[in-house]
């Protein structure tokens, strides 16, 4: 653990281990079973699909890394992560490409906000971890702009879907961190408006 870090900001930064880690386990299962689909109905995208999958195996690793360090756990809830992300890549899969690329859009948008959020509270308190985090929101912002790029038609079941596919990771982000993802979004705002 960094030194000069209190104990608050220390289980701080366990639970964007924590969350992190789950997220990542969550978007391995969205693709996955994405991919599981796409191989039948929508061969062509399978290879980015792909590499996005691996993307996200190599960011949960990283975070898997960096937790024993930091005395972070994995998430209780992992196996909900899991699931929902496994319901949510088949289902998403089944109603068509552009539901695939909405669903990546909608989760890869929440994560970049935490992200960002989380590297404003890393940056003075654990550099290493900042800097990780900020390696892996790079790619999950190629993701997001490749998601946005391929989707191809505005849809009244779209315009639904990632509102509240958003909403949904954002309260599981939420639940995952026991509020502190609410508490760095705030210090954010502040500091932000202070400049």
């Amino acid at each position: 653990m960094p030194l000069g870090v209190s104990p608050r900001e220390q289980l701080t930064i366990a639970r964007i281990l924590k969350v992190n880690h789950a997220g990542e386990h969550g978007a391995i299962q969205i693709y996955s079973a994405q991919i599981a689909i796409a191989r039948y109905l929508y061969p062509e995208i399978v290879p980015t699909l792909h590499s996005m999958l691996g993307h996200e195996i190599e960011h949960r690793a990283v975070f898997a890394a960096a937790m024993p360090s930091r005395h972070a756990r994995p998430c209780r809830i992992m196996s909900l992560w899991a699931m929902g992300g496994s319901l949510l890549g088949f289902a998403t899969a089944l109603m068509g490409r552009d539901a695939i690329w909405t669903t990546t859009a909608a989760v890869e948008a929440a994560v970049h906000r935490h992200l960002d959020d989380q590297l404003h509270f890393l940056s003075k308190r654990d550099l290493g971890l900042h800097n990780a985090i900020a390696d892996i929101r790079e790619e999950e912002l190629s993701h997001l702009r490749t998601a946005e790029g391929n989707i191809s038609r505005e849809h009244p079941v779209l315009n639904v879907l990632r509102p509240t596919i958003f909403a949904v990771t954002d309260a599981l982000i939420w639940l995952s961190t026991w509020g502190d993802s609410t508490r760095m979004a705030h210090d954010l705002d502040t500091n932000k408006r202070l400049v």
